[in-house]
């Protein structure tokens, strides 16, 4: 008797726990995960963090450990998958091979979106993704080196620290009127900017970066306007995008990530993907939303696992997220999309702990917490269980 065989492709977090998942809900064929780094499935958030400051070994990354696999039977593959044969069951490899399934779950994550002006080619510009970048960024740096970050998000800031801890001087330019614009109610915004300049980071708001310059490696930055900075070195951190190529190619329906519904299944029942590279209709906010966020990766795989398996679970848990930058652990639960309301509990002007919690209507969607691990897990309770609050109780909470 032939075993099934469930594929995954891609080796990251959604990967890794599809793969552990599959033999806890009782998959008993096989199990190949497809990845296309050579080292086991390894923790990507401290990459910007630890490991960029040289905390922390690749090997100490590690999800699970190779006598995991081994133990597990999960066969891990180092390759590329270039095409889905959905009705003949295969992939095709980018070695040529050939590789049949009966189950198929995509897992291919999210890739830096790249910076679109001139110079963005030459020697000394780096994207933060995969250990192997961090490895070529630590290769360039060395204390007193100037390095310009383009982008004022989480990555940009959590980049800037361990640079600052590196010994480097550091500039981020964010072309936004504030660090975290897109994410953060002004007064965390403000916050973080407080932090970072304090710890020597100069930090530029409202700067549009017209092209990178140098003599086939970098050596300035040029902004809108003609003002130049120098830089030895630079950092791009503007986003990502989810890589669903793939599954478009393969006909799958696609809408800023591969679609799925609660049950991670894909436009095909009989495919299902997790991860930064699919969208989802959340009832809960009222759209469909592409999560970047290891909680939900995981959580969307163990749905997706069970789904393989034929039993019936659904994704609900309420996404949340964290940065570390210096001594700070930004902890956020839920979204704060369409928020009309913040209170703050402590003073974000001067205290190196304080919770901004976002209302919409007076009910608590979403809140971040600096430094304070009890009002996040009071937060996350609250709001995955809609529990009416009082602004008054929000206000003390870091008290409690």
């Amino acid at each position: 008797m032939t075993l099934e065989r469930a594929l995954i492709v891609g080796a990251s977090h959604a990967g890794a726990q599809l793969s552990a998942s599959l033999r806890q809900e009782g998959w008993t064929g096989e199990i190949v995960l497809v990845g296309d780094e050579s080292a086991l499935p390894y923790q990507r958030p401290p990459l910007s963090k630890a490991y960029l400051a040289g905390k922390c070994t690749l090997e100490e990354l590690a999800i699970r450990s190779a006598e995991f696999y081994t133990k597990q039977r999960i066969q891990l593959l180092d390759a590329t998958v270039e095409a889905v044969d959905r009705a003949a069951g295969h992939l095709s490899l980018s070695t040529g091979e050939s590789l049949p399934y009966d189950r198929l779950a995509l897992c291919t994550g999210a890739r830096p979106r790249r910076l679109p002006t001139p110079g963005a080619d030459l020697a000394g510009v780096f994207y933060l993704r995969t250990a192997a970048d961090v490895e070529k960024i630590r290769d360039a740096t060395r204390p007193g080196r100037r390095a310009v970050i383009v982008g004022g998000g989480y990555i940009g800031l959590e980049t800037a620290a361990s640079l600052r801890a590196l010994g480097l001087e550091v500039t981020v330019l964010e072309a936004t009127e504030r660090v975290l614009e897109r994410v953060t109610a002004p007064e965390v915004s403000a916050f973080f900017d407080r932090i970072h300049r304090e710890e020597g980071v100069n930090i530029r708001t409202g700067a549009l970066v017209e092209a990178l310059s140098g003599d086939g490696r970098v050596r300035e930055v040029v902004l809108a306007g003609g003002e130049s900075i120098p830089a030895d070195l630079v950092i791009v951190g503007i986003g990502v995008e989810p890589n669903t190529e793939l599954a478009a190619a393969a006909g799958l329906v696609v809408d800023n990530g591969v679609v799925i519904d609660d049950q991670a299944r894909t436009s095909d029942p009989a495919i299902v993907a997790a991860g930064d590279c699919v969208s989802h209709d959340m009832a809960r906010y009222g759209r469909r939303i592409r999560l970047e966020s290891v909680p939900s990766a995981a959580e969307q795989a163990k749905v997706a696992a069970a789904t393989i398996c034929g039993k019936s679970k659904t994704i609900a848990a309420l996404p949340w997220f964290w940065s570390d930058q210096y001594d700070l652990k930004l902890q956020i639960a839920g979204l704060n999309t369409g928020y009309d309301e913040v209170v703050l509990s402590g003073d974000p002007t001067r205290d190196r702990d304080f919770t901004c919690f976002y209302l919409r209507a007076g009910e608590l969607i979403a809140a971040d917490c600096v430094n304070r691990p009890r009002d996040f897990m009071f937060s996350k309770r609250v709001i995955t269980q809609q529990v009416p609050v009082d602004r008054a109780e929000l206000v003390l909470a870091g008290s409690a």
